[in-house]
């Protein structure tokens, strides 16, 4: 009797070569893309100005950028402040301009559109604070892949931490290279959304490796690379069911969300879409290229013995 009698019989593992060659050379490829073009990094990270004014009435963001824009300032990040009537406004470093006087031309410009506009405040970042966000996102990172290997490990196995691990690491970097390849700006909210991929790509490796280890245990006879792909066809009606509901939200926040989400929106849609391959062929690649087998998984021989009797 078949337990999976509808589960598909697709040979994933018959390109898983091609599959880790050419994410290889993507990474070599991303790698020395995000060395010589770089980021384009948003205020958070360069520094500049920060602006709160107030409106009498309640006003639409979009009014505020173009007011913005007509007035030279095309990159400003604007989001509300607490209300709608609340806006704060945030600008990149002005070189050929007085930053003493940047307050004055914002309020001219915001002027020639609406009338009764107060200045909160104004704040200058410097590229030490953006510095500091550098190391502190990069850090952030860090602990979060080695918090993610040492537990695949202690779940697991130390193979499987080391595929999920590269996986992450391939999803980040192709995360990473698209918005260098479109110049998306990269603020703190991107980089939010870089970490929710790490939590999101290691959720579906998770999800794979315990059928792999459950299949592995229950079905003796079978070699490991005929386990992975029953794992996977048993798991993949179930992915496509995650990845598009994931993508439908996540692609209305692209064209509904606004401005202040767009980066965020745009770094996850890329990290899912990759996320899919990698859970596929690279995580569960890796963990075959390093020689997982049925006897990594099995307990301790005392605890068997101990079972026995």
């Amino acid at each position: 009797m078949k337990i999976f009698s509808n589960v598909p019989s697709i040979n994933f593992m018959a390109q898983r070569r091609t599959g880790l060659v050419l994410s290889t050379l993507l990474t070599i490829g991303t790698i020395l893309l995000l060395i010589f073009r770089g980021l384009n990094f948003g205020i958070d990270f360069t520094g500049g100005v920060l602006v709160e004014v107030h409106y009498q009435e309640t006003v639409e963001l979009d009014d505020v950028r173009e007011a913005l824009s007509k007035g030279g300032y095309e990159r400003a990040v604007v989001q509300y402040f607490g209300t709608s009537q609340d806006v704060l406004i945030r600008l990149p470093p002005a070189e050929d301009k007085d930053q003493a006087k940047v307050s004055t031309v914002i309020l001219d410009a915001l002027n020639s559109e609406a009338d009764g506009i107060d200045l909160r405040r104004v704040e200058f970042v410097g590229p030490q604070v953006g510095k500091e966000l550098t190391e502190k996102g990069g850090l952030a990172m860090l602990f979060a892949f080695l918090g993610i290997m040492a537990y695949i490990a202690f779940r697991f196995e130390w193979k499987f931490s080391v595929g999920c691990v590269t996986a992450l690491v391939h999803d980040v970097l192709m995360a990473l290279g698209f918005l260098s390849i479109f110049q998306v700006e990269f603020d703190l909210t991107t980089l939010g959304g870089i970490l929710a991929l790490i939590g999101y790509s290691n959720n579906e490796t998770v999800v794979i490796y315990d059928r792999v280890r459950e299949n592995l245990l229950n079905q003796r006879k079978q070699a490991i690379e005929d386990i992975v792909n029953l794992s996977i066809n048993q798991m993949l009606l179930r992915s496509i069911i995650t990845h598009l509901t994931t993508l439908m939200v996540l692609c209305a926040l692209f064209f509904l969300g606004g401005a202040s989400v767009h980066s965020f929106a745009v770094a996850m849609i890329v990290g899912v879409i990759v996320a899919t391959y990698s859970s596929i062929y690279i995580s569960t690649g890796m963990a075959i290229v390093l020689g997982v087998t049925r006897e990594d998984l099995l307990p301790p021989k005392d605890e068997l013995e101990t079972d026995v009797v």
